[in-house]
């Protein structure tokens, strides 16, 4: 039976064409800042040349300066990765994850029973689960040759952001210069934590990509959502 919990949608949504690293959204809009609704980097990619794995990670609540502690997942958020096969841009497969008492259980991939702005947690497609990692990450493989993880990881996003807001400022004079050159820039988020979800799973249980990239080469198209319960 699938469980009937109804989600709204929780303000965050990155688009990313598989392939590499792509976009980055560091702190949200203030209803889901400071929480894990909070999506601050979503990638996509294969783990080597000619694999036949896709990894989807997605970096949630970004707003923690290094001297900062990292917060934990929100239990009643439910991140969604959603896999476009047909180029319509309406998700045809979802992966869902969702923490209960330290763990992170997944789910998917399945074709929803709703798309757009509402979800629900298909909990007859279980995927796996996995406890969330402290300090020493634990990853969890299962029998279908799924990988996932979830807990604090780096923040692998280089960005001067004392800069970039002295570049946009109102005061023509606040950086004359613009943006500092490598080995000037500083990594505002050297240090800092975000929480992450990982899913590295076989492209057969996705189905056939669709599009292609720059390089010529197929790849899905992908986004990720978190949604509140409601």
């Amino acid at each position: 039976m699938k469980q009937s919990f109804k989600f709204i949608f929780g303000l965050s949504c990155l688009v990313v064409v598989l392939a590499t690293l792509v976009a980055a959204d560091h702190i949200d809009a203030p209803s889901s800042a400071g929480t894990s609704a909070d999506i601050a980097d979503f990638y996509a990619f294969e783990p080597s040349e000619g694999s036949n794995n896709t990894v989807f990670v997605v970096d949630l609540q970004s707003n923690v300066l290094p001297d900062l502690a990292y917060g934990t997942f929100d239990e009643d958020v439910l991140t969604e990765i959603n896999i476009d096969l047909d180029g319509d841009l309406v998700e045809d497969k979802v992966i869902q994850a969702i923490a209960r008492d330290g763990r992170m259980y997944f789910f998917g991939p399945t074709a929803p029973s709703q798309t757009g702005l509402s979800s629900m947690v298909y909990t007859d497609s279980p995927l796996g689960d996995v406890e969330i990692s402290g300090s020493i990450a634990i990853v969890q493989t299962t029998d279908d040759g799924v990988s996932l993880f979830a807990g604090p990881r780096q923040d692998p996003f280089f960005f001067d952001f004392f800069q970039f807001n002295a570049v946009i400022s109102p005061e023509l004079d606040s950086a004359p210069g613009g943006f500092l050159p490598t080995g000037e820039a500083a990594d505002t988020f050297d240090g800092a934590n975000t929480l992450s979800i990982v899913v590295e799973i076989p492209n057969s249980m996705l189905g056939t990509p669709t599009a292609t990239n720059a390089l010529g080469l197929s790849v899905y198209k992908t986004w990720v959502t978190t949604n509140r319960k409601q």
